[in-house]
């Protein structure tokens, strides 16, 4: 598991090691019932507090991303749980009524969302189809493990 921090990004350390474990579990890197570093190896390995490790675990657990078995360690739950799902749910309701605010704020009514919807998909679409070229690399300021 590879998590990289930054502290110039303004979001909280805690919040970064969880959305990167979150992202991780999503796409499959973390297979269910694979076992994470306890607390304090990943602690000791990003140079941060156990109680930032200790925060991130337990927001992963509360979201049904990962359950901490006393005595045993963290442990990847399957990402078709129904607290995954109704996690991600709600990611989704919170992006469109954001979406939502911003389309009543330019005069943009359900048909005309609509139309910017299914042209977003329609060139996520044409995107996934296209051949992949050369990736870039990027340098991004922080720690990595």
């Amino acid at each position: 598991m590879k998590v990289v921090l930054s502290n110039t990004s303004g979001i909280p350390l805690y919040e970064q090691v969880k959305q990167q474990v979150r992202a991780a579990i999503l796409a499959g890197e973390l297979a269910e019932g694979e076992a994470l570093p306890s607390v304090r190896v990943l602690a000791r390995h990003l140079q941060i507090s156990v109680i930032t490790t200790t925060r991130a675990y337990a927001d992963l657990a509360a979201e049904g991303f990962i359950v901490n078995v006393p005595g045993k360690g963290a442990f990847v739950l399957g990402v078709d749980s129904d607290l995954v799902r109704e996690q991600l749910l709600r990611q989704v309701e919170d992006g469109l009524t954001a979406a939502l605010e911003a389309a009543r704020s330019v005069g943009l009514d359900r048909d005309g969302l609509v139309e910017v919807l299914d042209t977003l998909m329609a060139a996520e679409r044409d995107e996934a189809a296209a051949p992949t070229s050369t990736p870039t690399a990027t340098a991004t300021e922080g720690r990595s493990s």
